[in-house]
């Protein structure tokens, strides 16, 4: 510990000497046994904010390798096409569906049916008896005699059937829509003695559109649709008829490989990343001092275990490594992809590349694994457990300053309470020099002042 000296003068002058400034320069020198330890929390949170950002990115990387493993993820999407899509539109084409080639013809449309009453001159007259739709009956009562208000008794009666009032210029009508398309749905009145009680005029209902089924055929197998959104006829595939076929429409099933090109271009993109990431930390900044993480062992074993990564897992068919892909290797250590032959693959050996990325020691389920022990993945992640180790560090270093700063707040105030009483007695030294002359001129009669 060094010396620190106090300078007040001459002890007789009572100038006294700066309390506060005395004692910010005796505790200086033992504050200076926290610089390491912050220098190092420092250096650790350093660490932390690379920690994060390869934690972050490992996490993409994961995210988008797991688009590629997933039985139901990309590689298992499907699209559709249409040789006629005015007489047949694919709707979607779901991971069930399966690639091939299918031949579909339409010879009827389904319908839903539909009946509509006698016009009304006038929509507000005011109606009066029963009708009874599906075996329903409802009868009109305050509540219900008007069209409009009749059209609600029998929307709110559950029974199946959607009714509405139609208006135009020749007035108003009561239109009944069955709930249910296709013949299933076909609406049944079987009583009616509907009366418009302002003209006396008994209404009557007539047949808008009878229900009718779909009829269509796919490779050869005439079937039957309640609708004309068909999802039944080819597994994992909804079509809709729009029209009477005049001649067979081709449906083709196939791979999403456009879909597929885009999910390995962003494991690609997400890996590089990483790579970016540890290559930054490979030397120095632009101040000369090394990066947080240069030289750690975590670092070193995240490359390696990446790197070990792309070369492994087992063969499927013709596929056997990264680059049939169209992957190749950069000098930097990143990834660069090749979409024509990636295509090439995907065109030429699509179950291979599905084989290569998901069976069971394949690439793609060797490469997810190490994933999963490389990020932020508690409780075995090597990213996670650098930043536990961190944080155990941090905390020890923390809790080390907090209990030096407590001493030293102690000490200050001692010291600060000490050197105040110092102060003040040689800033009493003038007081009492003066006392002891007064008292020896009065015994001796001799006049200490000078000049006096």
């Amino acid at each position: 510990m060094g010396t620190v000296g106090i300078n007040f003068g001459a002890a007789s002058s009572g100038q006294g000497f700066d309390v506060a400034s005395t004692v910010t320069a005796i505790l200086a020198s033992q504050q200076a046994i926290e610089s390491p330890w912050k220098s190092q929390l420092t250096a650790l949170q350093a660490q932390d904010a690379v920690f994060t950002t390869l934690g972050t990115d490992l996490s993409t990387l994961t995210t988008a390798m797991q688009s590629l493993t997933d039985f139901n993820g990309v590689l298992a999407q499907k699209q559709g096409a249409s040789s006629d899509t005015n007489v047949l539109a694919l709707t979607s084409a779901t991971s069930t569906a399966i690639a091939g080639s299918h031949t579909i013809s339409v010879t009827a449309l389904a319908q839903t049916s539909s009946d509509y009453s006698d016009t009304l001159a006038n929509g507000a007259d005011t109606l009066s008896g029963s009708l009874t739709i599906q075996g329903h009956t409802i009868t009109v009562d305050s509540s219900s005699n008007t069209l409009a208000s009749l059209a609600g008794a029998i929307n709110l009666a559950g029974i199946g059937v959607n009714a509405s009032v139609i208006t135009d210029v020749s007035g108003s009508r009561l239109s009944l829509v069955s709930g249910t398309s296709g013949s299933a749905g076909q609406l049944t009145i079987t009583g009616n003695s509907l009366t418009d009680a302002t003209t006396s005029t008994a209404i009557g209902f007539n047949t808008g559109q009878t229900g009718q089924d779909a009829s269509l055929n796919v490779d050869g197998v005439a079937l039957q649709s309640a609708s004309n959104t068909v999802s039944s006829a080819i597994p994992g595939v909804t079509f809709q008829l729009l029209t009477l076929s005049a001649a067979p429409v081709q449906v083709q099933i196939t791979n999403d490989t456009s879909a597929v090109g885009t999910a390995i271009g962003s494991v690609v993109a997400a890996y590089n990343a990483v790579v970016k990431d540890i290559n930054g930390q490979e030397g120095n900044d632009s101040s000369g001092n090394a990066q947080p993480l240069f030289g750690s062992t975590t670092l070193a074993s995240l490359q390696n275990d990446l790197s070990s990564a792309l070369l492994g897992g087992a063969a499927s068919g013709s596929i056997s490594s990264i680059t049939q892909l169209g992957i190749g290797f950069n000098q930097d250590g990143t990834l660069s992809l090749n979409a024509d032959n990636l295509n090439t693959a995907l065109n030429n050996n699509f179950s291979d590349v599905v084989g290569f990325l998901q069976n069971a020691s394949s690439f793609g389920q060797t490469f997810a694994n190490t994933l999963n022990n490389l990020g932020t993945q508690s409780p075995n992640g090597a990213i996670y457990l650098a930043q536990q180790q961190n944080s155990a560090q941090e905390a020890t270093l923390t809790q080390s300053i907090s209990n030096e700063d407590a001493l030293l707040a102690t000490e200050k105030t001692t010291l600060t309470t000490e050197l105040n009483t110092a102060n003040q007695v040689l800033q009493s030294i003038p007081a009492q020099l003066n006392q002891v002359n007064e008292m020896y001129s009065a015994v001796t009669g001799y006049n200490t002042t000078p000049g006096g």
